[in-house]
């Protein structure tokens, strides 16, 4: 099984507002970067899309490390929120849980990939987060970007 390092990020100019996800996956010496955008969206909805387009862009199961500076995306896979509100029928207590489309969609990836998750302080430094940070904000300004359907 191959390790597989993931780094994303999310971008929303308002919230909601025009969007942009990015990820680059790194496997050993190896690079790649994805990324696009949606109108209407907000920013925790970049976040999970940005990881969610990364998994969905390997080919075969894969060990992998994603790492983000969303809090959001990593106290719900690692203390197993998400998990909860899958079986709370996408319920937080009494509310919705929010974005129950994508958790969905993440969670059935986590069942392909052996997930972990890891926090990184946002607009910090770290190169590769900067970097991610750089093509979501460039590809929320795109504006052919289609209208985002929840």
């Amino acid at each position: 099984m191959k390790n597989i390092t993931i780094y994303t990020d999310g971008a929303c100019s308002g919230n909601p507002g025009p969007g942009g996800y990015a990820a680059i996956l790194v496997c050993g010496d190896k690079s790649r970067e994805v990324s696009g955008g949606l109108r209407n969206t907000t920013n925790n909805r970049m976040e999970l899309i940005g990881v969610i387009a990364a998994l969905e862009s390997l080919k075969e199961p894969c060990s992998v490390k994603v790492v983000t500076d969303s809090q959001y995306v990593v106290n719900a896979m690692m203390q197993g929120w998400a998990r909860k509100w899958r079986a709370n029928g996408w319920r937080r207590g009494k509310e919705k849980a929010m974005n129950p489309d994508l958790w969905a969609r993440l969670l059935d990836l986590g069942e392909t990939h052996t997930l972990t998750f890891e926090w990184v302080r946002g607009h910090n430094g770290h190169p590769m987060n900067e970097r991610c940070d750089e093509l979501a904000v460039m590809a929320a300004s795109r504006p052919d970007n289609p209208v985002d359907v929840r």
